[in-house]
């Protein structure tokens, strides 16, 4: 490991952006192909039935909801140790907000799954009618929703800065940090989440397709490995004086 932290930066870009693919397709899968298929908007009865219908579906959703959040932590760790030499302190606030979004999003996930409990036909729970718990576990599915609205506040900070970094980088292209720049500033939305309901399905193409051009990038090719030495190096310099 201090092999490929002291003299492999363009593998470690790759990691990162193998981490991160994952947790765009994970995310993709668990929200739009589960939680898109089984809840319906606005009824209760015929989101319960869906679930209980598709019990394994449900609850494979909520697998690839945590490995979606494992796979989020990874990145913003690497991603914190990549660009560290265009700025340090910048990198380490920026993790700290990627963290706390990626806290708020695993916490929120227990509303997700609390449905099953709720519709699992427990006798303690005889003293409600079924419409009753219908409504409470759709109830948890919006709190679930929301909590994800809150991360995604945060997660528009961390990309706000982390597009800064890329921009101060010279191991990296200027357009990517512009891109992440902006889509942060579109997740931003969220600190007024009706707005950002609003703004969603404007905002979540353009910010997809930045994170798709940035995995593709380090994928592909890395970063630019000379550079990113002599900015270490050179920040490393600035440390010690």
């Amino acid at each position: 490991m201090e092999r490929i932290e002291e003299e492999s930066p363009r593998l470690k870009a790759r990691i990162t952006g193998g981490f991160y693919l994952l947790t765009i397709l994970t995310g993709i899968f668990a929200q739009g192909f589960v939680s898109g298929r089984l809840v319906v908007d606005g009824d209760a009865a015929a989101t319960a039935t869906n679930i209980l219908t598709h019990k394994t579906l449900f609850q494979w959703g909520f697998t690839v909801y945590l490995i979606e959040m494992a796979c989020q932590i990874a990145v913003t760790a690497l991603f914190y140790d990549l660009l560290k030499p265009p700025g340090r302190s910048i990198s380490l606030v920026a993790a700290f907000l990627g963290l706390a979004g990626c806290v708020i999003k695993t916490f929120s996930r227990l509303f997700y799954i609390a449905p099953l409990f709720v519709l699992g036909g427990a006798h303690y729970l005889s003293v409600f009618s079924p419409e009753q718990l219908q409504a409470l576990a759709l109830l948890f599915l919006k709190v679930n929703d929301r909590g994800a609205a809150i991360a995604l506040a945060f997660f528009g900070f961390y990309a706000l800065l982390t597009g800064y970094l890329i921009v101060r980088s010279t191991f990296l292209p200027r357009i990517l940090g512009v891109w992440s720049a902006i889509a942060g500033l579109g997740w931003l939305t969220f600190l007024y989440p009706p707005l950002g309901y609003r703004l969603f399905f404007y905002v979540a193409p353009f910010g997809l397709l930045g994170a798709a051009a940035l995995i593709l990038w380090l994928l592909v090719f890395g970063v630019n490995e000379q550079r990113w030495k002599e900015q270490a190096s050179a920040a490393a310099t600035s440390i010690r004086t």
